[in-house]
Parts: C-alpha cells; sequence; structure tokens
C-alpha cells in the first residue's frame, strides 16, 4: 500500500470506490459526511487515517523497520523502533483518547491512544514517563504532548527509543489484540514531504 504524506501530517488522496461512493450520495442529496481518509491501495482495502509524527525533528535514520523482526517468546515486534535521546516530548499522532495507560514487562511504561473514530490504536511504549495530566480516558488533540522517550520495560537502557505501533482494531474495541500495521513505510513517507 503506498502512503504518502507530510512531516506533521499524512496528506492522503480517496481511493476510487470511496470516492464514488461519496459523489453517489451527494448526488443522491443524501446527508453529507466527510469520508475518512484512504490510500490508492487495492479496491475495499482498509487505510490509515491521516496522522502526524509522534516526534519532532525525525530523520530516517532515527526510525528502525523491525516490524517482522523476531522477539523473545517468538513473537513477532509488530513496530517501528524510533531512536531518539531520552526525555524526547513524544506527541499524540491523532486526535482521539488515551485509552488505556499500561506498564508491562516488555513495553514498560506505554500509552494505548484511540483515534477519535475508534478505528485505530496508536501504542506507545518504553517511555521515560507521561506527560503531566494524562489518564485514562483524556481526550487528546493531534500534537499534544503525552510522555516522553526513554528505555523503561526490555529496552537497552543504552539506547532510548519510541516504540511505536498502530493496529486497526475489531468491532470488541479493545486496547490489546487488533491487526498490526507496519507504521515504518508510513514515518518513512511522511518525512518525505
Amino acid at each position: 500500500m503506498t502512503r504518502g504524506g507530510s512531516a506533521g501530517v499524512f496528506s492522503m488522496g480517496y481511493a476510487s470506490g470511496a470516492l464514488s461512493v461519496a459523489l453517489l450520495l451527494a448526488m443522491a442529496g443524501a446527508p453529507e459526511k466527510t469520508p475518512p481518509a484512504v490510500t490508492a491501495g487495492k479496491p475495499g482495502e482498509p487505510s490509515l487515517p491521516q496522522i502526524a509524527l509522534p516526534l519532532a525533528g525525525l530523520r530516517p535514520s532515527d526510525i528502525r523497520d523491525t516490524f517482522e523482526q523476531g522477539r523473545s517468546g517468538g513473537r513477532p515486534h509488530e513496530a517501528a523502533d524510533i531512536m531518539a535521546p531520552r526525555g524526547t516530548p513524544v506527541y499524540a499522532v491523532d486526535s482521539g483518547v488515551v485509552k488505556k495507560l499500561f506498564t508491562s514487562r516488555a513495553g514498560g511504561l506505554t500509552v494505548y491512544q484511540f483515534d477519535s473514530q475508534q478505528v485505530y490504536c496508536y501504542y506507545y511504549a518504553h517511555l521515560d514517563r507521561y506527560a503531566t495530566g494524562i489518564a485514562e480516558g483524556k481526550a487528546l488533540g493531534r500534537g499534544d504532548v503525552i510522555g516522553y522517550v526513554g528505555s523503561t520495560g526490555n529496552a537497552d537502557p543504552a539506547a532510548p527509543h519510541l516504540h511505536f505501533g498502530i493496529t486497526r482494531i475489531g468491532p470488541e474495541k479493545r486496547w490489546w489484540g487488533g491487526e498490526p500495521i507496519n507504521p515504518y513505510p508510513i514515518l518513512i513517507q511522511a518525512l518525505k514531504k
């Protein structure tokens, strides 16, 4: 799937199917709704909303494509690692809500954020600390500081980074599980704009 973007926000066109539906509804006099931004992927394939970058000033060398790498216990990584100095602010990539604050052995201090449509869950892990006022149920705007880069959990203390994951959540609306989406090509494309 090809995605385009800018340093702050992804810029995505409409897939022909979504555009056709929007045009048919408009011509039929149906109430106008702005369809979610979609990419020109395979017909019928779901796509990502427009998102911002989770860290300011990123360079391609700061991001590692570790999505398919294996981890302890044979589990897949299913995220991108973004190298940054400890204490670097981490920004919400979309507006939505803090669904879960969680501390785990692997991820350390984490934030699970649902987008405002409750279609996607953004996962920020290995945080050093949360931003002041972050709590479960807190509404977030795109670009709000949610925490700071660290090396909690099973991260190497000498290599602080943000473990950033995206999942497409199902109808159960669970903060865990969901269909993992590789964020690496999305982040790299965003850096090119």
